[in-house]
Parts: structure tokens; C-alpha cells; sequence
């Protein structure tokens, strides 16, 4: 098989592309350039599409013994990615870019160039399992380490995406690869993981959205009102700049009524205002979805579990489906869940698809 390994300049697409490259592939390394200032993206342990990263992925390249290029795709992740980021935010949405990266660069452009210039699959470093079912179809199942499981940002692969993808490392622990990493002389052992946001690079992402939106922000000031009171409890400068949940930086010039801590409950663009509330008003029971994607068949109902974070816990729900949205009811409640992240939706460990949350609805006491 001829294999394309997206190589990220970390130790698990190393260890991917080492081996995909063992088993016998045709593999070629390519490292993704995603800006044209790399400098202004995170470095060292917190990035992910550095000068510094580009630099690693070559010389991993070169012990492993496999061709490399590098491919400028700095327009294609602005425009699909960046852009959508700041949308998203000046919508009073709470976007996951890795999940949209996955979608839109490294399974979908990078996939549809691979495939095009003859490559038979795209390997990448991502935790997650391929099997086939018993109707011959493609299933993506978690890792077999669940703490590093990385099933939820790939949930808007397709069947026809989830055919060309190749993950050698979904029946891995981390600590192995690392081990593996080290016994096969890759420099990149012990790099630390890459977090957050690459391209916010000083992790400020109020203070970049700030400076980005310009006057593509909805605003520049207004209230924090208490949900509860109807109390303005401060201002802010800009609604971009919070998320629902959120505690910290609120900047609440006079404390509640009741003297506890408030969360953000609601975001309005429009209007300008931060609603905030009591912990016990962020639990949400149910919530909406569009722009589903299915990783196979579509199922109309379905009984098992969601996940609402990267890292967070599962859910039992009820999903149901007309194919492009999806309704969930959640049987075990979840906390300070926003409009514009995804949902996932699992069989057992079997991902059967995703969609974009639109609207949540708190539990009523």
C-alpha cells in the first residue's frame, strides 16, 4: 500500500509513520505548513505546526528512511479553519479547531490530494481503531488508550475518508510509543504533547480575537447581567471574548446576591450582553445538532452515548436523526455545554457519527 504519513513533528506520527514504513508500505512523510509566519504559532510543547516542528518531522523522516516534503497548506487551513474559529466566536459559538482540521485539512484536502497523486491511504498519529464490520463497512473504534483517545476530534470522518485513513497507533498506550520512539533513536521521544490552540500563540485567546475580529466583532462592550436578578453585575469588551461555563475573567464588579460564584450561562451578540448564573442553572438534559456527519449508515434512533469535549466524559442518550440533524436526549446531564461544539455520538466504543451542537436546553428544576 502506498501510504502518505501526515507527520505533525511530535513522537506519535513519527512512531505512525515507523511503523507504517515496517509493515511493509511505500511511505512518504509530509509535514504540513499551516501559516506562512510560523513563528506566530505555539512552539515547543504547546505546538503542533512550527518552524521548530517542520524541522523534527524531517529529521524523523531521515531515521526512519522515507522520503519528505513539506506542503504548503496555509490558505487552506486559514480559510477553513481560522476564519470559521473567529465566526464562530463572533457569533457567541464555541468552536473546536482540531475537530474542524481534521475535517476540513488533513482528511479532506490533504486526503483529496494524497488520492490524487496516487497514495492509497493517510496515516496519522491520531489514538484511534479501524475495523471492519460485519457488513464490510469501515468502523472507527476508540483507542485502546483512553486517556490519550483522540475518537471524538475524528468523528466527522466519513466511510469514504475512514477507507483511506490508517492509524497504527489505536491499539497503543502512550508510554509504549514512547518507549518505541526512544528504541528506534527518534529525537522526538520525549517532546512533550501538543495543547490548546496552535495558532492563538501566546494562549490569550480573548486578547487575539480581540485584535483579529477588528470590526467584524459584534462588539466592544456591554453588560454581564445576572440570569437570575436581572442585576448588571460588570462589563465586558467584547462577548468573543467568553464561552458558556466559564468562571474565571469575568470581571464582575459587585458580587451576587446570594455571594456565590457565577458562571456564563448565555451569550447575545446582538444585544451585547454576558448572562450569568449559578452553577445548578449550566446542567443541560437535551440539545440539538446540525451539520451531522456519518462515519457509516445513519441510523434514524439510536441508544448509547455522546461525548461533548475532546477529553471529557461520555453520556447515556437517546440520538435521533433525519440524517442532517440530530436531537438528543441526554439521560445523564451534562455541564456547561455551548452552542458550536460538537457532539459524538458512540455505540459501545463504535463511533457512529457527529454534529454541531445549536442549541441546548437546561435542566428545569
Amino acid at each position: 500500500m502506498k501510504v502518505l504519513a501526515a507527520m505533525s513533528g511530535g513522537v506519535d506520527s513519527a512512531v505512525a509513520a515507523a511503523r507504517a514504513a515496517e509493515a511493509g508500505h511505500d511511505v512518504t512523510g509530509v509535514h504540513l505548513a499551516l501559516s506562512r509566519n510560523p513563528a506566530s504559532y505555539r512552539s515547543g510543547a504547546r505546538g503542533c505546526c512550527t518552524i521548530e516542528d517542520s524541522n523534527d518531522a524531517r529529521r524523523a523522516a531521515d531515521i526512519i528512511g522515507i522520503p519528505f516534503y513539506v506542503w504548503d497548506m496555509s490558505d487552506e487551513f486559514h480559510e477553513g479553519v481560522v476564519e470559521d474559529f473567529m465566526d464562530e466566536y463572533a457569533a457567541g459559538r464555541t468552536p473546536n479547531p482540531c475537530l474542524r482540521c481534521n475535517e476540513k485539512i488533513k482528511f479532506a484536502a490533504v486526503l483529496d490530494r494524497a488520492l490524487a497523486l496516487g497514495f492509497d491511504a493517510v496515516a496519522t498519529g491520531h489514538y484511534a481503531q479501524l475495523r471492519t464490520g460485519d457488513d464490510g463497512l469501515i468502523e472507527m473504534h476508540r483507542a485502546v488508550d483512553h486517556g490519550k483517545d483522540q475518537s471524538y476530534v475524528l468523528g466527522v470522518l466519513t466511510q469514504e475518508q475512514l477507507a483511506h485513513s490508517y492509524f497504527p497507533l489505536g491499539d497503543s498506550i502512550k508510554p509504549d510509543v514512547r518507549l518505541e520512539a526512544e528504541r528506534r533513536g527518534l529525537l522526538v521521544a520525549d517532546k512533550p504533547d501538543s495543547h490548546d490552540i496552535c495558532f492563538v500563540a501566546d494562549g490569550d485567546t480573548a486578547g487575539w480575537l480581540k485584535e483579529k475580529l477588528g470590526d467584524r466583532a459584534p462588539n466592544h462592550s456591554g453588560e454581564i447581567i445576572d440570569d437570575e436578578t436581572g442585576e448588571v453585575l460588570g462589563e465586558h469588551e467584547g462577548t468573543y471574548g467568553f464561552t458558556i461555563g466559564q468562571r474565571k475573567g469575568l470581571r464582575i464588579g459587585r458580587p451576587a446576591a446570594d455571594g456565590k460564584p457565577r458562571f456564563v450561562l448565555d451569550i447575545e451578540p446582538v444585544a451585547g450582553t454576558v448572562r450569568v448564573g449559578s452553577r445548578s442553572r449550566l446542567a443541560v438534559d437535551g440539545l440539538l445538532g446540525d451539520r451531522a456527519r456519518w462515519c457509516g449508515t445513519v441510523p434514524e434512533r439510536l441508544e448509547g452515548t455522546v461525548q461533548l469535549r475532546a477529553h471529557g466524559a461520555e453520556h447515556r442518550a437517546v440520538v435521533v436523526t433525519d440524517g442532517s440533524s440530530v436531537t438528543v436526549e441526554l439521560l445523564d446531564p451534562a455541564e456547561g455545554i455551548a452552542p458550536g461544539q460538537a457532539v459524538v455520538i458512540y455505540e459501545g466504543t463504535r463511533v457512529v457519527g457527529s454534529a454541531t451542537i445549536t442549541e441546548t436546553r437546561r435542566v428545569t428544576a
